[in-house]
């Protein structure tokens, strides 16, 4: 029985084969960029903490209720633009490789008439043909890529912000009236002030991610990490000078976030724009439909090679909007129980939602290493079905299935070293 189950759980997770090394080089950087972020925010909350208590209460709920809104339009937004992109890309490919094939082939048709016409001189070579020919191939090389789903995702994710930053500012009071700071608190002034101005960054952070959504679609995790690392080393240092220095108090602390976040969005577009050509020919080729609609939109799922079981082409179809609304639920639910328990620790009083911001903080540094693994599988998995790999597939989902009793283990280790700890964030 024991060998079974570790054969179930355990055979290939440490297999060291192309998809294993695949998804170790995807979902290692995805994961540190993940925890990056919090990490970053426990040493903000740190920072916070040396004001005082009511103030550390008052920046947990106003990031409670701004994580709760993001979220909403984030992951559905990451989500799509990560498998979209993925597809893209794979179908742009064998797309150039087709049409090399075919230069090829007429290539070596006109050269065979040439050689008919034309005797053959070993000897003689055209130094400006030559060169020509090096210029069209250099340029070439370094041709950005044309992926239609990449400059949707930015346009979408710029509204989303513009409109997620307008509805927190103008709404603020009440969002924080309804959690539980009513206007007698000494924690609503901190809170809206906070708020209002963490909102500002909230384009730059819809935009940030979904830059990272395509770059995780092109497999590459690294480039949001640098820029995930750059961000939040800029914030850490902001925070002390805008809170100490000058004085600022909280308000200092959601200007210090508000710059890293735009630091980041602009380090993953300059990388980005050197990759792929953002500006389409056309409005037509944004595709923003794709992305409102995606599960609208026509769509075929392949069971094998030669046969489909079935074909969708109903703009309408409501089987493939519950795919999308269900994805939405989750992660509403998921945010939903975090606001709510900000909710109520803000109703026991600052000092209770203190403890709790500083909880919250450390689980989310922790909690957020799995979705690595599923970022990596996401990734590889709209590529395996693009190219209709369904082997690669099977075995990418597989794989990646077995790795989490491997984290629960970590996990349960790290929390019997936290039980044996020293007291590290009080004396007692």
């Amino acid at each position: 029985m024991d060998g079974l189950v570790y054969n179930i759980l355990f055979r290939d997770v440490f297999k060291k084969d192309e998809l294993g090394l695949e998804i170790a080089t995807i979902a290692i950087p995805a994961a540190l960029a993940l925890t990056a972020d919090p990490i970053a925010s426990l040493i903000d909350t740190a920072f916070i903490g040396h004001i005082g208590p009511v103030e550390l209460a008052a920046v947990g709920v106003s990031i409670a209720i701004f994580n709760q809104v993001s979220k909403i339009a984030i992951f559905p937004l990451v989500s799509v633009t990560t498998s979209f992109v993925a597809e893209d890309d794979v179908t742009g490919s064998l797309s150039d490789k087709e049409h090399d094939i075919e230069m090829t082939e007429r290539s070596s048709t006109g050269n065979d008439e040439k050689e008919e016409l034309i005797p053959k001189a070993d000897t003689y070579k055209s130094p400006e043909t030559n060169s020509s020919y090096s210029r069209h191939t250099a340029k070439v090389e370094h041709e950005r890529r044309h992926i239609p789903s990449a400059s949707s995702a930015l346009v979408i994710g710029a509204i989303l912000g513009l409109v997620q930053a307008l509805f927190l500012i103008f709404a603020a009071k009440p969002i924080l009236d309804y959690m539980g700071i009513k206007s007698d608190s000494p924690m609503l002034n901190p809170a809206r002030k906070y708020l209002t101005l963490r909102s500002l960054g909230a384009p730059a952070v819809l935009l940030s991610l979904a830059m990272q959504g395509v770059f995780r679609g092109f497999k590459d995790t690294k480039t949001p990490l640098y820029a995930t690392l750059v961000g939040d080393a800029a914030n850490i240092i902001l925070d002390p000078i805008f809170i100490f220095t000058f004085r600022m108090g909280v308000s200092g602390a959601a200007i210090a976030h508000v710059i890293s976040q735009y630091l980041i969005s602009l380090i993953l577009l300059w990388r980005l724009m050197g990759q792929v050509d953002l500006l389409p020919p056309s409005i037509k080729d944004l595709q923003l439909s794709r992305f409102l609609k995606k599960c609208w939109s026509d769509c075929e799922i392949l069971i094998s090679n030669d046969e489909s079981l079935f074909h969708l082409h109903s703009p309408m179809s409501s089987s493939l909007f519950v795919c999308w609304f269900v994805l939405l639920l989750r992660v509403i639910a998921a945010t939903f129980c975090v606001t709510l328990a900000a909710s109520l620790a803000a109703r026991l009083g600052p000092t209770s939602m203190a403890a709790f911001q500083i909880c919250l903080q450390v689980w989310l540094a922790t909690s957020l290493l799995a979705d690595g693994l599923a970022v990596a599988g996401q990734a590889i998995l709209a590529s395996a079905f693009a190219k209709k790999d369904f082997d690669k597939a099977t075995g990418t989902a597989s794989r990646v299935l077995q790795f989490y009793p491997s984290l629960l283990l970590l996990y349960y280790s790290l929390r019997q070293v936290y039980l044996l700890r020293t007291p590290m964030f009080s004396d007692s």
